[in-house]
């Protein structure tokens, strides 16, 4: 059996294998808060933004769940909309092209976050919050 230099062997710095996580087809890591979000949502067909804190990447083009764009920037909850029938749309606004988009909210959106970006217009103090309440 050959013997073994040890002093050598210490002195060769120890490589460590580099370990890849391939990302689940079925999750997603959130770019702002880096939670794992899963591809399923309540309410939509086409998940595109992250349930806890509402950032979403500019994936798609023209069509929700094309996945098509080419920018793939972050993409900011600015604001809510409602449809005439009540369904609550986000409105993210792309922080590299400045594109905008309306996403439906999914069931497991936080609500506290969807709250938040709702009532942001009436805390702008240039806004007569008086004259909204008199009417």
């Amino acid at each position: 059996m050959p013997r073994r230099n040890v002093t050598r062997d210490r002195a060769r710095p120890q490589r460590r294998k580099k370990v890849h996580h391939a990302e689940p087809a079925d999750a997603f890591r959130c770019v702002a808060c880096r939670l794992d979000v899963p591809m399923v949502a309540p309410g939509t067909a086409h998940r595109n933004h992250c349930p806890n804190c509402l950032t979403s990447l500019h994936v798609d083009h023209r069509v929700p769940g094309d996945r098509r764009a080419g920018c793939r920037g972050r993409m900011a909850a600015l604001s809510v909309t409602v449809r005439g029938d009540g369904e609550w749309l986000i409105i993210h606004s792309c922080q590299s092209c400045g594109e905008l988009s309306a996403n439906r909210i999914a069931g497991d959106d936080n609500a506290l976050a969807l709250l938040r970006i709702a009532m942001r217009p009436l805390s702008d103090a240039r806004l007569p919050v008086n004259a909204l309440l008199a009417l």
